[in-house]
């Protein structure tokens, strides 16, 4: 039986020129930060994970070296109490999981239980753009064979926002399922802007109605629960959320108080693959969609195929897609592959050991870094 030797963690930041306008962030950014976690057994594998920065794990890699990396119970007790004293450290899992799936020989999806080995993708656009612009969004969707896409709205150019909703909406008719995230849900440490109050979600979900939306994402702060419950009894528009809340107690609040239709925790962020795979379940018996938010890297997007095709399945799995600002080629600079929809839309899960990616050692060294900061 192996034995975890060592984890490493390493920083890498790729520079961004021009910058990358985030609706959710006031300041564009300049860098593209990604932290690597790699945890080494003793007969030569390695499992990879990404996604959180892991900062304040340092201390914490003694209660992992010597253990058997298949005892992933353990470990999701382990870092479970470390995310309550420290960071949120579940790119760890993820990496766990990749190595156990290399240890067994398994995909990750297969181990977790193999409900499909393909998830259709919807192209989730991260700029807030003009009417004119947003369209032509949505037409490159089209012609890349997305059949779903994601908007974002907000305050300062809400009426604009909305204006492009439905000028997408008039330029392709019914062949796009429309998303639109709010991005109230939280915010970036430097952001003092207030979520929106009830009422105000209320205004926008009545305008997103005419949309005929597939879902309205963060329209409230995340503990909100009564906002949420109340929102969902005044608007036909399902509500969707949960992409960063972290503890396992929020969601079943969320549950049992029918706050969400749709829950989107991101693993590599939230629960790990080892807490949300029961989550999931959860949620699909509930009678809800579980589908993770991916915005992060091509390790945090793999990581979350894997989750979702192993456990729920699900209609759509978002997938980073704005042109020029935001590529594949940005996203996934620490792979030697990037990872992409077919012609149809479908992202095919890699029947490989653990998540099936490989990283770019050479990108990896030009990248390094000992800040994982988005500006300079």
């Amino acid at each position: 039986m192996s034995r975890i030797k060592s984890i490493e963690i390493s920083h890498h930041q790729l520079p961004l020129e021009p910058p990358f306008p985030a609706s959710w962030d006031p300041v564009p950014r300049e860098l593209f930060p990604c932290t690597i976690v790699r945890v080494h057994d003793d007969e030569g594998r390695v499992g990879i994970g990404s996604g959180d920065a892991m900062h304040g794990f340092a201390g914490f890699a003694r209660y992992f070296v010597g253990q058997d990396p298949l005892d992933i119970d353990r470990h999701y007790t382990v870092l479970s109490n470390i995310g309550f004293h420290a960071c949120r450290p579940w790119p760890l899992d993820a990496a766990l999981w990749d190595l156990a799936g290399k240890t067994r020989g398994e995909p990750v999806w297969r181990m977790l239980g193999g409900t499909t080995d393909r998830i259709r993708a919807y192209a989730s656009t991260g700029v807030r753009r003009t009417p004119r612009q947003m369209t032509r969004v949505a037409r490159a969707a089209v012609e890349r064979g997305f059949t779903a896409l994601k908007l974002r709205i907000g305050d300062d150019t809400l009426e604009e926002n909305l204006a492009a909703v439905s000028a997408v909406r008039d330029a392709v008719g019914d062949s796009l399922e429309l998303m639109v995230d709010c991005n109230q849900g939280w915010r970036m440490p430097w952001d003092t802007s207030p979520p929106w109050e009830l009422a105000t979600a209320v205004k926008v979900a009545r305008r997103l109605e005419d949309e005929r939306v597939h879902w309205m994402e963060e329209p409230l702060d995340r503990g909100d629960y009564e906002g949420h419950a109340a929102l969902r009894q005044e608007t036909s528009v399902p509500i969707a959320g949960g992409e960063v809340t972290r503890e396992p107690y929020e969601f079943r609040e969320l549950l049992r108080r029918e706050c969400l239709d749709v829950f989107q925790p991101d693993c590599v962020f939230t629960m790990g693959i080892s807490g949300l795979r029961h989550l999931a379940r959860e949620v699909a018996a509930a009678g809800k969609t579980f589908t993770p938010h991916t915005w992060g890297n091509g390790i945090g997007l793999m990581a979350n195929l894997q989750l979702t095709a192993g456990t729920s399945g699900a209609p759509f799995i978002e997938f980073p897609f704005d042109p020029p600002e935001w590529t594949t080629e940005r996203r996934d600079f620490m792979l030697t592959r990037t990872i992409e929809p077919d012609d149809e839309g479908w992202i095919k899960l890699p029947d490989t050991p653990g998540l099936g990616i490989e990283l770019d050692e050479d990108a990896l060294r030009r990248t390094r870094s000992e800040s994982a900061a988005y500006t300079g």
